[in-house]
């Protein structure tokens, strides 16, 4: 098996890009690798975690989308580089049985990028990777929801005078958007309990959701307007957010932070981090000190000229001296620069010559379906709006739509998405079967 441009990877900044350079070249040259069937828009988990996004009406099949949009979809792990011979390795598919639906798998490429996201990083704390759920992947999301169920149903049997554990605490460890929006849409659905057959349910006394964050504020990477809205609209929703708590372990019923208090927790969350997927250091390309692949400000593999790396798995240095931060946009803007790039490479083109720059456009922290807040860059350098409400709402929807677009090419799958978008989110739900 063989292809000009193998893309590795099929989160925003992967699917983007192939999508983008299929439509341009076709099957035949362009081919993407991915170790799941389905692809969901990373910033959504929260909501699928929280029960308010079927993950099945959101999803959708890479299958479809190679059909769609003229490339070649593969299914399976990147397990080995052969940098040298120019082919990788994708690892057999099996069943939970062991049935083998298929085979490894070598594909030579001409030219690769390698897009495959981040992993938690737990930072050694003791008992994390065991008793912590980390909203990394679909799986992640649903393991949480069910699990979630189940609690729910067991604190409304004990409410119902049944026997049991009364009420539920849930331990969200980090104050990003992760966190922060996770906490904020638990507490939109839990006001839609009695509904699923919980009403014997209080949210705010038997559903205790609690965000430990080390750093001085929640949203610490953006303005300090935005954190104290954010705090403000979390207690409003009865949320208690404990900054300045670092954690030093966690066990499956509890967590202990370092001046010695404990928090009981049913379900912990761990959203305090991120790090490169391990595996990338035994491909034999060049990685930072944190594990992402070091590249050029070309997003060339240092050494590999035909090895492309993007998004949180790379390490960009921007002309300012510090690293591109891991976010969606930055992965958005690298697969436009790279798609031009493949490009230029395929008609014979030299070089743009021009580095990749990051263009911030500020950041949107959702706070359930009618309400966000934020802040958005200005035109000047250094300037910024600060936006919140229906407004910003509106606004992190359409971030969502976008990335729709991208992926489906047309004004009408465009207009197509928007519709069912808007109907899906026009009557709050939960999904707790």
């Amino acid at each position: 098996m063989h292809s000009n441009y193998v893309i590795v990877g099929g989160g925003a900044g992967g699917l983007e890009l192939a999508c983008k350079l299929g439509r341009k070249l076709g099957p035949n040259k362009v081919m993407l690798v991915d170790s799941r069937l389905y692809h969901i828009w990373k910033p959504s988990l929260h909501e699928v975690a929280a029960g308010t996004l079927d993950i099945h009406a959101e999803g959708l099949s890479y299958q479809m989308l190679a059909h769609d949009n003229g490339f070649t979809y593969v299914y399976g792990a990147l397990e080995a580089l052969d940098a040298a011979a120019n082919t990788i390795t994708v690892s057999p598919i099996e069943t939970q049985s062991g049935e083998m639906v298929l085979p490894e798998r070598r594909i030579g490429y001409d030219s690769l990028v390698l897009a495959v996201g981040s992993t938690s990083n737990y930072f050694g704390v003791p008992g994390a990777r065991e008793h912590t759920i980390s909203l990394n992947a679909t799986e992640d999301a649903e393991r949480f929801r069910l699990t979630l169920l189940k609690l729910l149903a067991k604190a409304a049997t004990a409410k119902s005078g049944q026997g049991g554990s009364q009420g539920i605490d849930i331990v969200i460890i980090g104050g990003g958007a992760t966190g922060v929006e996770l906490a904020a849409e638990l507490r939109e659905a839990s006001g839609v309990y009695a509904a699923y057959g919980f009403g014997h349910l209080q949210p705010l006394q038997d559903v205790r959701i609690t965000i430990l964050e080390g750093a001085p504020r929640i949203l610490a990477p953006l303005p300090e307007r935005v954190s104290a809205a954010a705090v403000k609209l979390l207690a409003e929703r009865g949320v208690k957010v404990s900054a300045e708590t670092r954690v030093t372990q966690i066990e499956p019923d509890r967590v202990t932070v370092g001046n010695g208090t404990v928090y009981p927790s049913d379900i912990t969350v761990w959203a305090a981090g991120i790090k490169a997927p391990d595996f990338l250091a035994q491909l034999g390309l060049p990685t930072a000190k944190g594990g992402q692949l070091d590249v050029t400000g070309e997003l060339v593999v240092k050494g590999f000229p035909n090895i492309y790396a993007l998004g949180d798995c790379a390490l960009c240095i921007g002309a300012d001296g510090k690293p591109v931060p891991p976010r969606a946009q930055a992965a958005h803007q690298q697969a436009d620069y790279l798609l031009d790039a493949l490009l230029r490479k395929e008609q014979g083109k030299p070089a743009s010559g021009k580095p990749y720059v990051y263009r911030d456009y500020g950041s949107l922290v959702s706070f359930g379906q009618s309400t966000s807040v934020g802040s958005l860059m200005g035109s000047l350098q250094g300037s910024n709006w600060f936006v919140e409400g229906t407004f910003a709402r509106l606004m992190y929807t359409s971030l969502h739509l976008m990335h729709h677009q991208a992926i489906m090419g047309t004004l009408r799958t465009g207009v197509l998405a928007l519709a069912r978008f808007l109907i899906k989110r026009s009557t709050p739900h939960v999904k707790l079967h």
